[in-house]
């Protein structure tokens, strides 16, 4: 048995006078680490609590309630006028302990003792920032939320007996308030012919995506998207083992003759696009292409992924009805969030489907996300069901448009003919084209320099584009303006 005094406590035990567990807990769960890790073995006398105290400079009573704490874990043992000592396995072996150039007990491995699958595909595409001003892919403002209102439905919510029962844990399928509420707002402004049946909520787009990715993709599986599109779905896509290939753009949004070609040269499983505001670039998809890509779905049998991307936020005139409005043969899987507008942790995703596609998805959510998000799905519905949605969108739109239009009128008076823009008809976000020549890289840093943060997610740099998507929906006209005012200066300092 190792004489206590010989043993270096003050290597693997560390106080943080500053941590919000207290000094006797971090004595004791840091013992507890050296005992599991063999370091004390079964038997070892630790020294006196007055001892230890010096020691590790501590008042003696600390010392006192941690072997208190390890005696009531059963870690140690107390004998009467012999002192403390360790419970652990017969078996034990001591190892050699480490001094302070070692390995530190307090600390958690820094690494694993196996190996494990790294998601490449998945490398985390958002940075950090400490900038003033910060640009994205197209947001709301926070500032604008209904935040207020929505409070207090859940304040409501929470108070009504009735939704006690609904708070437990069989609550597998959601609100079927909320769903049937859901249904009658997809079909009242988007043209559908849906029922509570035909709907799997999720708690973002991203999920919806990844439960539609795993249900439908096999691995070698072949997804067709635009040449620029959204990474997150792209990266999904992949996870699941997909190829992705790309089809040419243009105003009208992407190539239907590219993709009759496809279908004759090389049959795919998929189509994913976001028709209402194509994401990164901001086109609608025409009413001529979205009739022939109907047409080639049911005669090539390929799914078409319709995101719904930004479909509620509109300014010039009545949108254009999504897809899934007129698939008449089922080929179309559509999916969306709901409160696109709001703060981001009260929207919530969905899926729009038939039947069967939706009771099969369902079981994978169930595994994944079995209790759901009950309370914010009752206020959700109950914002629509009391038309006060529809109220929001009517009074916010205006504000965001007028913030599309004075970051556009900026773009264009300092930036003049250099950057071309897209004026988009709808959304929270513009598409600028630069010069070829143009180093966005460079640009980012030098925006950063001037304390405006452009993440590098909005940045399209290749052979044939060269283009930045700036979201304008959180920034004030006066930020945005700010802001443009200092993307033109970084421009200069490139030339």
């Amino acid at each position: 048995m190792d004489s206590p005094v010989l043993v270096p406590y003050k290597s693997f035990i560390e106080i943080d006078r500053l941590s919000a567990t207290p000094v006797y807990l971090q004595v004791a769960h840091q013992l507890i680490n050296a005992i599991q890790r063999g370091y004390l073995t079964d038997g070892h006398k630790l020294p006196g609590t007055r001892q230890m105290g010096k020691l590790l400079g501590l008042h003696r009573n600390t010392v006192v309630a941690s072997y208190a704490e390890l005696e009531a874990q059963g870690w140690i043992e107390n004998h009467p006028s012999r002192g403390a000592f360790v419970r652990g396995r017969k078996d034990d072996k001591p190892q050699k302990l480490k001094g302070h150039g070692g390995e530190v007990l307090a600390t958690y491995p820094r690494k694993t003792g196996f190996s494990f699958r790294k998601w490449n595909v998945l490398d985390n595409p958002f940075d950090r920032s400490n900038a003033r001003l910060l640009m994205d892919d197209g947001l709301p403002d926070v500032r604008l939320s209904h935040i207020d209102y929505l409070s207090r439905l859940y304040h409501t919510n929470m108070k009504r007996r009735i939704n006690r029962a609904k708070l437990g844990y069989q609550n597998l399928s959601g609100s079927e308030y909320y769903r049937e509420n859901l249904a009658n707002f997809l079909n009242l402004t988007r043209g559908l012919h849906v029922a509570s049946k035909n709907l799997l909520v999720t708690r973002s787009l991203e999920l919806g995506v990844y439960i539609v990715a795993e249900t439908l993709l096999d691995p070698g599986d072949l997804v067709v998207v635009g040449e620029l599109s959204y990474f997150a779905t792209n990266m999904i896509f992949q996870k699941a083992g997909a190829t992705i290939m790309t089809v040419p753009l243009d105003a009208e949004g992407i190539d239907v003759s590219a993709v009759r070609r496809l279908c004759v040269e090389r049959p795919f499983r998929m189509l994913y696009l976001t028709p209402h505001h194509h994401y990164p670039t901001t086109v609608t998809l025409s009413a001529e292409r979205r009739v022939a890509l109907l047409e080639l779905s049911a005669r090539y049998g390929f799914i078409i992924l319709e995101d719904d991307y930004d479909y509620d936020i509109h300014y010039d005139g009545s949108p254009i009805l999504p897809m899934a409005s007129a698939d008449t043969e089922g080929m179309v899987v559509y999916v969306g969030v709901f409160g696109k507008l709001l703060a981001s942790g009260f929207r919530s995703g969905f899926i729009v489907a038939p039947e069967p596609l939706i009771n099969e998805m369902g079981k994978l959510l169930d595994i994944m996300d079995r209790y759901g998000d009950t309370l914010t799905e009752l206020a959700l519905g109950e914002l629509i069901a009391d038309g006060e949605m529809h109220r929001y969108l009517k009074k916010s739109i205006p504000a965001y448009k007028a913030r599309r239009d004075e970051l556009a009128r900026s773009l264009v008076t300092q930036l003049g003919n250099s950057v071309e823009v897209t004026m988009p008809s709808g959304g929270l976000a513009v598409w600028t084209s630069w010069p070829k020549e143009t180093n966005l890289m460079q640009l980012q840093k030098r925006c950063a320099q001037r304390d405006l943060y452009l993440p590098r997610y909005l940045l399209y740099q290749s052979k044939t584009h060269c283009g930045i998507r700036l979201g304008f929906g959180s920034l004030t006209p006066e930020e945005g303006a700010e802001a443009v005012e200092i993307i033109k200066q970084a421009t200069i300092s490139l030339t």
